[in-house]
């Protein structure tokens, strides 16, 4: 089972986060563990990190669900946005990439509703720091989609949400496939606002992630 730990906001990470470490982290695989980078929704908002274990990937850790990867998950502040604490997730993923055995060409990003906006919005700032990106009920900034052409994507959408219509990740992800991003958006039929409870739950969203991996930064400009 994975180690669930709670890490509190302090002098080396300006985010309060959770991390779980994969069974056997002491032997690592050549290059280090992938490192899977979820943003949570804005009911997890606060200072009680056993709020992020509700939904999503922290919602599988908390079962005892174990994976082949580091798991980091932050906490954004009460009534704030995610939009105004990029920055400081930015900087938790590299506390975590100095701290912990990390393959940096295996950092995958993901986010649910809130977190789905702050996911995009992420890799729109920083697409050289993903292998892939895998948000939830997001939006974000078509104009912008041309950083994102080399970006494995893969978007989920509930097509009966009433929170966040579906057409924000739809019309998001048509500008980034207009970019040459063969980008993939998965719309479930039956799904409301929550519709990353399935894909979390199984295995498919996994694979894929892993199957993914950007040039290892020690053979760029080689």
């Amino acid at each position: 089972m994975m180690k669930l730990l709670h890490n509190e906001a302090g002098a080396d990470s300006p985010l309060p986060y959770l991390l779980a470490l994969p069974d056997g982290y002491e032997t690592p695989p050549p290059g280090g563990w992938p490192l899977v980078f979820f943003l949570h929704g804005a009911g997890e908002r606060g200072a009680d990190l056993d709020k992020l274990s509700v939904h999503g990937l922290p919602r599988e850790l908390a079962a005892g669900r174990s994976f082949p990867f580091v798991a980091a998950a932050p906490q954004c502040p009460e009534e704030s946005d995610w939009y105004w604490h990029l920055s400081d997730a930015a900087e938790l993923l590299d506390v975590l990439c100095g701290r912990l055995c990390v393959d940096r060409s295996r950092i995958y990003l993901t986010g649910i509703s809130m977190g789905g906006f702050g996911a995009w919005e992420l890799a729109l700032q920083l697409p050289e720091r993903f292998a892939a990106l895998a948000p939830f009920c997001g939006g974000g900034m078509a104009w912008r989609a041309w950083r994102l052409s080399h970006l494995p994507i893969w978007a989920f959408h509930g097509a009966l949400d009433d929170v966040v219509p579906p057409y924000l990740t739809e019309h998001l992800v048509e500008a980034v496939r207009g970019s040459g991003n063969a980008a993939m958006l998965t719309l479930l039929p039956d799904a409301g606002h929550d519709c990353w409870t399935e894909p979390f739950a199984g295995d498919e969203l996994y694979h894929w992630l892993l199957a993914q991996a950007r040039p290892h930064p020690d053979s760029e400009g080689a």
